[in-house]
């Protein structure tokens, strides 16, 4: 007989899985069996094998002309209903990508008003769900978040996947109190008016002397978390041993790019815009962020060398007074074409293994998670995150003093 649930064993196993999937299925597929297998997805395909045939997101190449984005032929039943439900998300190029893309067709083919608000905060979260005052439905986070605050107590409601297209998504995104909803990756951009030839990875992000000019990065504050994992890199840490992290050794690092940071951001429209007003020349940043400026004509360059591949998802707060509602909006975003509409808008990933046959070949082979850009990256340890994001953020708060 199983024992009781272990949220923590559980998410432990899912990322070892996730990361041994990824690292064999990246010896065995070329480019060219990308292409090949790009509209073929199996039920029961691998985590990884999500990332690599189902991820399609948009290159700018292909986004200048996207064509008419793919239409619901019919909504589940499960889905439709009444009243309303509050979304938050990240703000920006991203969710209005979200709105045209799923936000709107909910709305119309669901019956289900979306009010929309930015800025997820997993202390915000907390303090609604204690003071029994819960301002959000459903919200946009990293995993990790979601289990930190599981550990504390009970501040989630249980996925309801009796409505979801679960043969389609696997079981590895699909966790108790979340459900994964977008891969995507943080990247260096820079402005290539100022350099010709920019950086090559973190090192370069580092160096002063060879790329002057002011920088961002994230900060600790607004729900997300300073990229301690590029500073280690930066320092000579090949990045598939960067974790466990030295967290002091990081923040040494932090504080010798400390004096060229313009602004350590908190929302992820923030480095695009301080980029593209040329008061930052190179910036960590979402990779669809930086899609965004480009399609604007932003003089902009993306490095994916030592980029940060991560995976967000959708949890509902305990409490939410349109949780029922919330789980339909969840169910219907996860859908294949909810999934391929976003794609096509802007450039971050899908988890539902049936949108790829939605995606054309140079879709798929310019996704974040193709094999030629995720040889270049590293994966987001949730398991060491949710084990010591505490001490990283206590770190911060004193350390930004300093």
């Amino acid at each position: 007989m199983r024992g009781p649930w272990d949220p923590i064993a559980e998410m432990q196993a899912a990322n070892r899985a996730l990361k041994r999937a990824m690292l064999r299925d990246l010896d065995q597929m070329s480019r060219r069996e990308l292409l090949r297998r790009g509209g073929r997805v199996a039920a029961g395909a691998s985590a990884a094998a999500i990332l690599f045939r189902a991820g399609i997101p948009l290159h700018a190449s292909a986004q200048a002309t996207p064509g008419p984005l793919p239409e619901y032929d019919s909504v589940p039943d499960d889905l439709k209903g009444s009243g309303e439900v509050r979304v938050q998300s990240y703000g920006g190029a991203f969710q209005d990508a979200q709105r045209e893309a799923y936000f709107k067709p909910f709305e119309q083919l669901c019956g289900i008003k979306v009010i929309e608000s930015e800025g997820p905060d997993i202390s915000k979260i907390k303090a609604m769900v204690d003071t029994g005052n819960v301002e959000q439905d459903v919200v946009e986070l990293d995993r990790a978040d979601v289990i930190l605050l599981e550990k504390q107590g009970d501040y989630w409601e249980p996925i309801d996947y009796s409505i979801f297209d679960t043969a389609n998504i696997d079981e590895g995104r699909r966790y108790k109190y979340s459900i994964d909803m977008l891969p995507y990756s943080t990247v260096i951009g820079y402005r290539n008016d100022v350099f010709a030839e920019g950086p090559q990875g973190q090192a370069d992000f580092w160096d002063q002397s060879k790329f002057p000019g002011p920088r961002s990065t994230a900060g600790g504050t607004g729900g997300v978390t300073p990229y301690l994992e590029f500073g280690l890199i930066a320092d000579g840490v090949p990045k598939d041993k960067v974790y466990p992290m030295d967290i002091d050794r990081a923040y040494d690092m932090f504080s010798k790019i400390k004096p060229d940071v313009v602004k350590f951001w908190e929302a992820g429209a923030q480095p695009a815009q301080l980029l593209t007003d040329k008061e930052a020349v190179m910036v960590h940043s979402w990779n669809g962020r930086m899609h965004a400026i480009q399609e604007e004509k932003a003089p902009v360059t993306v490095q994916w060398n030592e980029a940060q591949l991560a995976t967000d998802v959708w949890a509902i707060p305990k409490g939410a007074a349109n949780a029922e509602n919330a789980q339909k909006f969840s169910a219907f975003i996860t859908l294949p074409v909810s999934q391929a509409r976003l794609s096509y808008l802007i450039p971050y990933g899908s988890v539902n293994n049936a949108s790829a046959a939605l995606m054309t070949p140079e879709q798929l082979e310019n996704l974040p998670t193709a094999p030629a850009y995720l040889e270049k990256q590293f994966i987001r340890d949730i398991e060491w995150w949710v084990e010591n994001r505490d001490a990283v953020i206590d770190r911060w708060n004193e350390w930004i003093l300093e």
